[in-house]
């Protein structure tokens, strides 16, 4: 529990080395006194069941807002942590079973499962790397610049180590044994001196202007407008206000995920009249709508990303690939429909999955930009992002207001700033009920719309850097660092035996 206070809104990250050396001591300890095996499965179980439990709470906020859902909540606080648990059981079930006699193996051992593991967790089924350990360094940039080499999950594998690395003081075999420990701490300020060197390259690069604008809305609308029947000409009219349009500028307007209430990609163009009036033909807009696919007689619904010019006249659009569970689509459909459960997102069916993430090219007469899309959810995802690093800048949508006033969305603002330096590319957010900002390849946020407000940010220029080595390797160089440990455990364990 107290480890979750390392992560966002706090940031505590020092007092990771206690949680994680007692957490270490305490399975050394256990293991020299008994042989039961399956017990440590529970003691990894119970920390992360305390740590999941306390940074995790206010995903049961997003059922209060459907009655179907409502008696799931004393369900979800307790079983979505008692099941992402099971993956910290599993590390220390397997530390036991695999840890060597010396104490530095065993060290290494023990980071390199809990690295993996995590890797893991985030990979399988949909995956769900929310939470990393190396999220406790989001107000470090310096040190976070690392991660535009080896990845978030090369670098959760570092930050494991670290904060582990106190009980070789505790449990040294000799004085060797320290060494190791130093090497950690000294690494992490080799790591602060490439981060300065990497933002003094960055703020000499060449910055290239745009003779437009690109504005992103961030907005404060309730998510009443999808359960009070609320007028959707309000909320578009309150857009337009926050999005303060002018006629001779040429502006690219971003807003939010799925901001619209009832309306559909489809039925957009029945509000033609009230955009045709605000907006010129040196306007685009980029929002997240819901659309639909009609094949052999099934209709599929899609979550996207999509681009209009004044007139609504669809450009451009993505459909979401990385779906949220439970929020945008139901596993075992067929199955809980018949209990009266549904996604929350929607009142129909379940959200399709798109078939790849694209970048999309902007080419008319104003405007010429290629973007990654991101829709809420799948800025998470660590080196799954793109293959193509052949774009200018990231646009991610999000609809925060699911998760009320917690730590939720501040949670998941953090991770855009991990992908824009994993990217070298700016990362323009859009949020409702959430923070909208421009954030730079160094993680720094330019500009930005706070919690709880409405209104616009511009970027009108950027300074264009080198794709990183992440960018081009993805977690490739998170299996390079796996094969490093592996070395390195044979390697103490040989320099010990002799």
């Amino acid at each position: 529990m107290l480890t979750s206070l390392s992560l966002a809104p706090f940031n505590y990250s020092i007092i990771n080395f206690l949680t994680f050396t007692l957490f270490f001591l305490i399975l050394i300890k256990k293991s020299n006194q008994h042989k039961n095996k399956k017990l440590f499965f529970f003691y990894g179980w119970l920390f992360g069941f305390g740590y999941f439990l306390t940074n995790l709470y206010w995903i049961s906020i997003s059922l209060t807002f459907d009655q179907n859902f409502k008696f799931l909540m004393p369900l979800t606080i307790f079983l979505i942590p008692a099941f992402l648990a099971i993956f910290y059981g599993l590390i220390s079930f397997f530390f036991v079973i695999l840890k060597p006699k010396k104490i530095v193996s065993s060290f290494l051992v023990f980071s390199l499962i809990f690295g993996v593991l995590e890797f893991v967790r985030g990979s399988i089924l949909t995956g769900f790397p929310w939470n990393l350990i190396a999220y406790s360094f989001s107000n470090q940039l310096e040190v976070l610049s690392i991660t535009s080499i080896i990845g978030t999950y090369g670098f959760n594998l570092f930050c494991i180590s670290l904060f582990t690395s106190p009980a070789l003081f505790v449990l040294k075999d000799k004085r060797k044994d320290i060494g190791v420990c130093i090497f950690f701490i000294i690494t992490i300020i080799f790591f602060y001196i490439y981060g300065s060197f990497y933002k003094d390259k960055f703020n000499n690069a060449f910055n290239e202007s745009y003779d437009y604008k690109i504005r992103v809305i961030g907005s404060n609308i309730s998510l009443d407008r999808f359960y009070s029947n609320i007028n959707p000409v309000s909320v578009i009219e309150d857009l337009i206000k926050i999005s303060n349009p002018e006629a001779g500028e040429k502006i690219i307007f971003i807003w939010p995920e799925g901001i619209l209430p009832g309306i559909s990609q489809e039925k957009l163009n029945e509000y033609n009249w009230l955009f045709d009036k605000n907006f010129s033909k040196n306007h685009l807009l980029i929002m997240g709508t819901n659309s639909q696919l009609i094949n052999n007689k099934t209709t599929n619904y899609f979550n996207s990303f999509t681009v209009y010019d004044n007139k609504l006249n669809l450009l451009n659009s993505y459909n979401k690939i990385n779906l949220v569970p439970f929020g945008e689509f139901l596993p075992f459909e067929n199955l809980l429909r018949n209990i009266g459960l549904k996604s929350l997102t929607n009142n129909y069916q379940s959200f399709s999955s798109g078939d790849q993430r694209k970048i999309i090219k902007i080419n008319q007469q104003n405007f010429s930009l290629k973007i990654l899309p991101l829709i809420c959810y799948e800025i998470i995802y660590s080196g799954k992002l793109f293959d193509n690093s052949d774009f200018d800048l990231i646009f991610n949508i999000s609809e925060d207001g699911w998760f009320g006033q917690s730590i939720g969305p501040k949670q998941h603002f953090d991770h855009s700033i991990f992908r824009a330096i994993e990217s070298g590319k700016y990362v323009l957010r859009s949020s409702n009920n959430g923070s909208a900002a421009i954030i730079n390849p160094l993680g720094v946020i330019e500009q930005r719309v706070n919690f709880d407000q409405s209104g616009y940010i511009d970027l009108t220029e950027r300074r264009k850097i080198q794709p990183t080595i992440f960018s081009k390797y993805g977690n490739k160089i998170f299996g390079f660092l796996i094969l490093l440990y592996i070395f390195l455990i044979f390697s103490f364990n040989k320099i010990k035996n002799e």
